[in-house]
């Protein structure tokens, strides 16, 4: 098992290119089981999570074909010889669930494992099967695994979730392209990454209204064909990059970033001094006259993401003043805090909140990543603490950061990963 070393106090400065979005590229990947045709994808990021997928596709028939030498275009495609997503598979890997509705839509029945993912809280799978339920499906949960088969096409119909759920809108959004007759996705996820998916389908055919809005109107049609997609850069790791120029007290230009994507991340970050500047290709990110403490709320999109909420935190430990955060999306995504706290940090968590005082110093120790975001917190955090940090337990790191080492070593970090012992 790896772990990663930094040795603080460099700020950082130069340039490192954003990747393809982690969680663009899944449901597109996924995409390619509603056709027999050829699906192009670029810009495709290479992280573990795209390797995972890669396997549950290939085992479900459909071919997975790196065009190029850097594996960031792939083509996909090819006839389902298999409807069911094992368990060794998708514990994985929560993406992974996905394929529930194209399957059922494409084939009329699916056999898949209850999901797995980072241990951040519950994630609960019942708006997807309602939603699936409502489109004519009939399902039964049985030896942790989802069974569901439908008659026929899969039906339109009107879907009011009660909450926002990025999964289920994706999984809705694809099984209703090929149902028959119109479906109404309402109250659906608004996420960069929806809009991104719906662009890739209506590509392929899907009809598609009201994309970017919380009302999404689907027309289904009889089949769907290949096209060709470029994925959005992904806004996580720009807000992740973000911070640590920020915190370094650096300045660091991220292209391909993209400003319209980030959503209520770049109001906060600027409101606690971060100067964000977008420019023809991407953002310019520095410091200003110091790091100021600002109050937080995790929010689906436009929203802050709470896939920025430990990244953001480790910033505010060095801000003045003091921050509030309140996580709203999950109840369990504070297991960072306890490995901050053990680097000099002073937060102090009741429930939900977390009330963080800035500090003058933080200090390198052996720290554990608990989870992808918190892995990249971690890191971000080492990299301004007095002496040497060791992040353990980094393999989550690789599902959602691309060599995240070579870029900070590119910034100048004092940055290295080893083999555990």
């Amino acid at each position: 098992m790896d772990r990663i070393r930094i040795r603080g106090g460099r700020p950082l400065s130069g340039e490192i290119k954003v990747g393809g979005a982690k969680n663009a590229a899944l449901p597109l990947m996924v995409a390619g089981l509603l056709t027999d045709q050829r699906l192009i994808l670029s810009n495709v990021p290479r992280l573990a999570d795209v390797q995972t997928m890669t396997l549950l596709l290939q085992q479900h028939g459909i071919a997975v074909d790196p065009i190029t030498d850097d594996g960031r275009n792939l083509s996909l495609g090819g006839a389902i010889s298999n409807t069911e997503a094992p368990y060794d598979i998708v514990r994985k890997m929560r993406a992974s669930f996905l394929v529930l509705g194209p399957l059922l839509a494409r084939v009329g029945e699916a056999r898949v494992s209850l999901p797995g993912g980072c241990g951040i809280g519950a994630r609960p799978i019942d708006l997807h099967l309602k939603g699936l339920e409502q489109l004519g499906a009939r399902i039964v949960l049985e030896g942790g695994y989802i069974d569901a088969r439908v008659h026929g096409r899969l039906k339109g119909a009107t879907s009011v979730v009660p909450f926002v759920s990025v999964g289920a809108t994706e999984n809705l959004l694809m099984a209703a392209s090929l149902a028959e007759g119109r479906t109404v996705l309402a109250n659906a996820a608004r996420e960069p990454e929806i809009g991104d998916l719906a662009a890739g389908l209506v590509a392929m055919g899907a009809r598609i209204d009201g994309i970017g809005s919380d009302t999404l109107t689907i027309d289904g049609v009889d089949r769907l064909h290949g096209a060709e997609h470029a994925i959005i850069p992904d806004r996580i790791e720009t807000g992740s990059y973000a911070c640590a120029a920020a915190i370094s007290g650096g300045s660091v230009f991220l292209r391909d970033a993209r400003l319209d994507h980030l959503g209520a991340t770049v109001r906060i970050l600027r409101e606690a001094g971060v100067d964000i500047v977008e420019e023809p290709d991407g953002l310019m990110v520095k410091r200003l006259n110091g790091l100021h403490g600002a109050d937080v709320m995790t929010e689906p999109y436009p929203g802050f993401p709470t896939d920025m909420q430990a990244q953001f935190m480790v910033l505010a430990t060095r801000a003045r003043g003091q921050s509030v955060i309140t996580e709203t999306i999950f109840e369990n995504r504070y297991m960072h805090v306890s490995e901050l706290s053990r680097m000099g940090a002073d937060i102090h968590v009741d429930g939900r909140t977390s009330v963080i005082r800035g500090v003058k110093r933080l200090t390198g120790a052996k720290v554990m990543a608990s989870d992808l975001r918190a892995s990249a917190a971690l890191i971000l955090a080492g990299l301004v603490a007095e002496g040497t940090t060791d992040v353990l337990r980094v393999y989550h790191l690789d599902r959602g950061y691309e060599k995240i080492e070579k870029k900070l070593q590119k910034l100048g970090a004092d940055v290295k990963r080893a083999k555990d012992v």
